[in-house]
């Protein structure tokens, strides 16, 4: 089994602040990864496949984010830390089954090198394993991971983690969705790019993110925008009426109606 190990390139951050130094023992392969920013939020993504980042997450206000140094990202290459020549990460499950394990002693050396130097809070710095068996990601995760001062994922492949390096370093497992994806790496830029978004600073017009789906337990309102008619629609008059209380109201009762319609569940969740 072979995966591709080459460096990533990511695009260098303007400064921002001083830079903190961190003393470290670390792999030759890993020497030269971007120095840590100060005040900037940071994800570390334990990952076979590191030149997957920053990916699109390097685009658009996040890529932007990302080139001044609002955040930033260290993919950390699981492979480095494999055994033997062939740097094996994996082996068979215990008591047989198909597919393969990442192994805990590997594991457990790259997490090892991505929490050196971060707080030991986990309200600060969050530890978490890309799962489908785990608690399923919403706003308010993200939210709370906004105010942390960064993080540090972990990707899944094959069949799994070894279940001690869960329970040893104590670790969140995260789901995207009800549904199985080959790796946590997609599911991890779809996380990131939610959280990074709640920065201060990242967003130009911040009202925008008040008013978005999920924020305050509803789904998003209906949007419209120029032209006022369009092959036989019309934006509704209400929006057009320059009453913002009436404005307001209509918002409501449409985030109020589609909520119900599409997700019920969330109206009720307590």
């Amino acid at each position: 089994m072979t995966d591709d190990t080459a460096k990533p390139t990511s695009p260098a951050p303007k400064s921002h602040g001083r830079l903190a130094a961190r003393p470290t023992v670390r792999p030759r392969e890993l020497m030269t990864d971007t120095p840590d920013l100060v005040s900037a939020w940071k994800a570390k993504i334990i990952t076979l496949f590191p030149t997957a980042f920053p990916g699109v997450l390097g685009e658009s206000l996040t890529g932007k984010g990302l080139q001044d140094g609002l955040w930033q990202i260290e993919p950390i290459d699981l492979r480095i830390f494999g055994d033997g020549k062939h740097r094996n990460v994996d082996d068979t499950p215990a008591g047989g089954g198909a597919g393969m394990v990442l192994r805990p002693d590997v594991m457990g050396k790259a997490v090892d090198f991505a929490l050196n130097g971060a707080p030991v809070d986990r309200d600060e710095w969050p530890l978490v394993y890309l799962s489908p068996r785990g608690k399923r990601f919403d706003q308010a995760m993200a939210r709370k991971w906004s105010k942390a001062r960064g993080m540090t994922m972990i990707c899944g492949r094959f069949e799994g983690l070894d279940e001690r390096v869960i329970e040893h370093y104590g670790i969140e497992e995260v789901s995207l969705g009800d549904f199985v994806m080959t790796g946590g790496e997609i599911a991890a830029q779809a996380m990131i790019d939610a959280t990074v978004r709640l920065l201060p600073g990242l967003v130009g017009n911040a009202e925008s993110l008040d008013e978005e789906s999920h924020s305050h337990g509803l789904l998003e309102h209906p949007q419209y925008t120029r032209p006022a008619e369009w092959r036989g629609h019309s934006i509704p008059d209400v929006l057009m009426s320059g009453h913002h209380g009436k404005i307001a109201e209509w918002r409501r009762e449409m985030a109020e109606k589609i909520t119900a319609e599409r997700r019920p569940d969330l109206l009720n969740d307590d």
